[in-house]
């Protein structure tokens, strides 16, 4: 049976990769390089995982930094609690399969492009990938329809509607349908189900091994 995607485009945080203990502890430890003292609650600080930092530190009421000073920082020194992260069950299994059955796969994140890179070599992910955007410079964050459209040219997909966006949050539901693509927002990651569910995903899956369904017959069984 033919697959009902030509493509499928992961976010990272959250959705591929349990990664907060690793960008919590990396970021307390930056802000006390820093010299400053901040108070970032560990549960509402995971709840803001996806956005931009400097939109994080907002809802957090943390002002009076440098951002580029601390990005400077925070970047060599996410890689001395990078193996706080681990892969979500059926992840890597997941792609694999997808890619089985000739879907390209692509990674959508708000990391900078040279730490998403720098993050799946660590783990010998690279090859799995078929288009890798982080965030660069010029080009607009999700929820814009920018970011997903230069996958989805990276990854030669003409249709947006045989494009699926998978995250955890409602910026990447609300991306994938500013880009006319279908929609899968996973229920495990940083997102509050509820939240996601009003965005009107086309699917909503507690499980990433359901992807392989959907891919094959676009659907998930009840």
């Amino acid at each position: 049976m033919e697959s009902k995607f030509r493509c499928a485009v992961f976010d990272l945080d959250g959705t591929l990769f349990s990664s907060h203990e690793t960008i919590y502890a990396t970021t307390i430890k930056t802000f006390e390089e820093l010299g400053l003292k901040v108070s970032i609650p560990r549960e509402k600080f995971f709840e803001l995982i996806g956005l931009h930092f400097t939109d994080m530190f907002d809802a957090l009421g943390i002002k009076n930094y440098n951002f580029e000073e601390f990005i400077s920082i925070y970047k060599p020194k996410y890689f001395e609690f990078i193996d706080l992260s681990k892969p979500y069950p059926y992840a890597l299994e997941t792609i694999d399969a997808l890619r089985k059955e000739g879907i390209k796969i692509g990674l959508l994140t708000t990391k900078a492009q040279g730490q998403a890179e720098k993050i799946l070599a660590h783990f010998g992910l690279t090859e799995k990938f078929d288009a890798i955007m982080g965030r660069r410079p010029g080009v607009a964050n999700k929820p814009s329809a920018e970011p997903l459209q230069i996958v989805m040219h990276e990854l030669n997909c003409r249709d947006a509607s045989k494009c699926l966006m998978i995250g955890d949050s409602v910026l990447d539901v609300q991306c994938g349908k500013a880009a006319g693509t279908k929609t899968a927002a996973v229920t495990f990651g940083y997102g509050k189900k509820e939240d996601l569910a009003k965005e009107n995903p086309d699917f909503l899956i507690d499980s990433l091994a359901q992807l392989i369904e959907i891919a094959k017959n676009g659907e998930v069984k009840k």
